[in-house]
């Protein structure tokens, strides 16, 4: 077994060297058989790779998952710390960039975690690494986040449906956006003399996440074959929760009845056997249009935020936290006591009751 180069170490320090690997092999140990085979062990950067086309792919995971974890390992991870070997990753490795992220993006650097941990399990399934190795795994604290819950008042809701309407009927004024080279748009009309056609599915889906509470990719996923016209239902095959129904309300089925087919997906894109990929874009110019997109001061009004107007207006008319949580498939209904502090009706009711009450009896 080579110890080292005879330019790099004194004659005593590679006795010294030498002694502590004959006691190793003396206790049982193989150290030469552990230097070939930690040669063979990849590097975390390589090793993503296999993770992400052996283990993160459905149905071990959903889409969306499948996306974050990509992006975590070649963009947050492999630069900071994917030349190591995969075994010689530390926590302290690890906390040092969970700390380093942290400082701009929490969640971001709490999502890494998640990512590394589910990689050094698979690592150990495998028999890449020692079974139960996992430096993720308590390797840091996590950032404390906020959970982002933005509810549509009234008056945003008219002003919402107006520019709906709006760009439904006029579509959306041309200009340069930021990332454009001035000189490719030369030849151009003139912005105010063009016009930008929204496809009716866009606003489909628009509509059909503020009518039915559901998650983005549930309404961008959605199949003409998933829908029950007659029993007035949206039978999901998969969501974040697995398969569920959605009970539709009127303008739900309105928005549906009234959509053309252009494929087997209800938001249909350029591909007709494919779902649609964003509507991000034409929402950030609409959102902006309404006056949502946080020149008010208030937080900029995400597609998501949909499910919590959805909510919100369920809680507050009312209708009671179980409901709600059955109407947005929650699996547990820790999930929809976020929205407890909206539910005040009841106790207001309660409280006119017994004003009332005492009113009468003063006369």
């Amino acid at each position: 077994m080579k110890i080292e180069l005879a330019s790099r170490m004194t004659p005593d320090e590679a006795r010294a060297r030498a002694k502590d690997i004959l006691a190793r092999v003396r206790l049982g140990e193989d150290p030469a058989g552990v230097r070939a085979a930690r040669r063979e062990t990849p590097t975390l950067a390589a090793f993503a790779e296999q993770f992400i086309e052996e283990y993160a792919v459905p149905p071990n995971i959903k889409p969306n998952t499948r996306r974050l974890y990509c992006d975590n390992l070649r963009k947050l991870i492999a630069p900071a710390i994917g030349s190591l070997k995969l075994d010689a990753v530390t926590g302290p490795d690890i906390a040092r960039l969970h700390r380093k992220l942290g400082k701009t993006t929490p969640t971001a650097a709490n999502n890494m975690l998640v990512t590394l941990s589910s990689l050094y399990r698979f690592a150990g399934e495998i028999g890449l690494v020692a079974k139960g190795f996992n430096p993720a795994r308590n390797s840091a604290i996590r950032h404390k986040t906020e959970k982002k819950e933005r509810f549509l008042t009234l008056d945003e809701l008219r002003r919402l449906a107006d520019t709906l309407r709006d760009v439904e009927q006029n579509g959306l004024h041309w200009r340069l956006t930021a990332d454009l080279d001035p000189s490719r748009a030369k030849h151009r009309a003139k912005p105010e003399t063009q016009k930008i056609e929204v496809s009716p599915f866009v606003l489909a889906a628009i509509r059909l996440l503020l009518f039915t509470g559901c998650r983005l990719g549930e309404i961008m996923n959605l199949k003409w074959a998933e829908v029950d016209f007659e029993r007035g239902t949206l039978n999901l095959s998969d969501s974040k929760t697995g398969k569920k129904s959605v009970i539709l309300n009127g303008p739900a089925l309105a928005i549906l009845s009234e959509l053309p087919r252009a494929g087997s997906y209800v938001i249909a894109g350029q591909d007709p056997n494919a779902p649609r990929a964003s509507i991000t874009r034409q929402w950030y110019r609409i959102r902006e249009l309404a006056g949502l997109d946080g020149s008010d001061g208030k937080p900029p009004f995400r597609l998501h935020d949909f499910r919590h107007s959805f909510a919100s207006v369920g809680v507050g008319g009312g209708m009671g936290l179980p409901i709600v949580g059955k109407l947005l498939g929650h699996s547990q209904a820790a999930t929809t006591s976020r929205y407890a502090h909206i539910d005040a009706d009841p106790l207001r009711r309660a409280a006119n009751i017994i004003g009332a009450a005492i009113a009468d009896a003063m006369g």
